[in-house]
């Protein structure tokens, strides 16, 4: 069975855009009823929440970007610091012809450092982004614009149904990355799941690539988060502006507040949406109409950061071996470089 006859099955359909490049999309009737049904479920839980896997719409993906060029916001600056000084350290480890294979490209601002790295050692490269976003396909066509001899098949969808399509794409290695920190969204028992997951579609000459954010001053994280501009307040907002625009809901949202805080006993920031007032909200694709009483919290995302012990630890019980570990000049921030044992 072909790759295309096979993703077709899996609910797929696929998109050529140019010889150059393709990319897939689940359809669309069913990733609707998926969103719905997860809003349902989390809105009417004791405590309320929103997966910020729904913040990447097309806006919500545009405004991320705008949060990375905020002074305070720090993780994608020391990121891209550490990709920079990247090549020397990266290239040993290439030595055959890799796909590059991208968890949550967005804009793929970072993504042009790894293939150029990666352009330093073969001659063609093939470059799979997954991303929930539709903003990929403009991302993608700009690379394919940019890179005469990239390959372009990009997957609009969930990171695990992501990588559910590449399995056994073919016997070429593949550099996996999870790049922004992405990783500290997950819960400890998610995260687990998600890295095993991972190395269990990995083969044994694959490499997995992974930043993570690291334990810091409250301070900073503070303003990371609560950043003078508000940027980070109408990105977390603009979730419910997506819930209004996609499933007919009538949250007005001016009628809540970003609210993000640092646990350190947990070592995480927590993002919230608080209500300012008694109010009631009618969604109509999930059928449920929901109060929230004044200053209730809606969560809508964990952001862990960790210690070096932490790291090797998840690493080692979910079977990765670390290979590298790389810092920004701050200490701010670290890339993984791994691969399965």
């Amino acid at each position: 069975m072909n790759n295309k006859v096979k993703q077709e099955l899996l609910g797929y359909q696929s998109i050529s855009v140019q010889e150059n490049l393709t990319y897939f999309k689940p359809n669309k009737a069913s990733t609707t009823v998926t969103f719905a049904e997860e809003i349902r479920k989390s809105l009417q839980e004791p405590k309320k929440s929103i997966s910020p896997k729904f913040f990447y719409d097309e806006n919500g993906s545009k405004i991320f970007d705008e949060i990375c060029s905020l002074p305070e916001y720090y993780p994608f600056n020391s990121e891209t610091e550490i990709l920079q000084t990247l090549e020397k350290k990266l290239l040993p480890y290439l030595s055959n012809e890799f796909h590059l294979v991208e968890l949550g490209s967005g804009s793929s601002v970072k993504t042009r450092l790894l293939i150029d790295i990666l352009f330093k050692s073969q001659k063609h490269l093939q470059y799979f982004p997954i991303d929930i976003s539709e903003i990929l396909d403009q991302s993608a066509k700009n690379l394919c614009a940019d890179y005469q001899n990239l390959t372009v098949t990009g997957v609009v969808d969930t990171f695990e149904n992501g990588l559910d399509f590449i399995e056994h794409y073919d016997d070429k290695p593949n550099l996996i990355t999870f790049l922004g920190s992405s990783f500290g969204n997950f819960n400890q028992n998610e995260g687990m799941k998600f890295l095993q997951k991972i190395n269990n579609l990995m083969k044994s000459n694959d490499l997995f690539l992974i930043g993570l954010d690291l334990k810091k001053d409250q301070n900073i994280l503070h303003s990371a988060y609560n950043d003078s501009q508000k940027t980070t307040a109408k990105f977390n907002l603009n979730v419910l502006k997506r819930i209004n625009d996609e499933l007919g809901a009538d949250f007005n949202l001016e009628n809540f507040e970003h609210h993000a805080i640092y646990d350190e006993e947990k070592g995480r920031i927590e993002m919230y949406l608080r209500s300012l007032s008694e109010q009631s909200i009618t969604i109509q694709k999930s059928a449920l109409s929901v109060t929230f009483s004044k200053d209730e919290l809606i969560h809508t995302e964990n952001s862990h950061k960790f210690s070096i012990p932490q790291i090797d630890s998840f690493l080692k019980e979910s079977n990765f071996e670390k290979l590298e570990i790389w810092f920004d000049s701050k200490n701010y921030y670290s890339l993984v470089l791994a691969k399965k044992i």
